[in-house]
């Protein structure tokens, strides 16, 4: 079986540097983006992921969801989790509209966001495999 990718999306250097030593550990393969904007480029590249890990307030509040969008076009979609201490009605809805797969409050515990993410990731594995 292939090792699992995850691109994570974070504007914070300390964040993106932690979240990548976590996920290398645990044995995924990681691409970081420090924005939106190159978090796009990273999708448009071809780049398949099993999973997308995205801060919601970057360059500017809620950009994450764009990061989502982007991420739920891709074939086959990757499970996307998007990270927040700021969750109003209206993001949480358009995360649910665009089917994020799991909101993660701040702060995060690292251990429950590893446990959804492969859970996650292997349901989408499972769907793609049935199709």
């Amino acid at each position: 079986m292939r090792k699992r990718s995850i691109l994570i999306v974070d504007d914070e250097d300390n964040v993106l540097h932690t979240l990548r030593m976590v996920f290398e550990n645990e044995g995924y393969e990681v691409a970081t983006a420090s924005s939106c904007h190159r978090a796009l480029e990273i999708l448009d590249d071809g780049r398949s992921f099993d999973a997308v890990l995205t801060d919601l307030n970057m360059e500017t509040e809620d950009i994450g969801l764009e990061v989502a969008r982007a991420a739920g076009k891709r074939k086959p979609k990757p499970a996307v989790v998007i990270c927040t201490g700021f969750a109003t009605m209206e993001n949480s809805r358009e995360s649910l509209d665009l089917a994020v797969d799991y909101m993660a409050h701040k702060p995060v515990e690292l251990s429950a966001l590893i446990s959804a993410l492969n859970r996650l990731i292997s349901r989408h594995r499972d769907l793609r495999g049935r199709r």
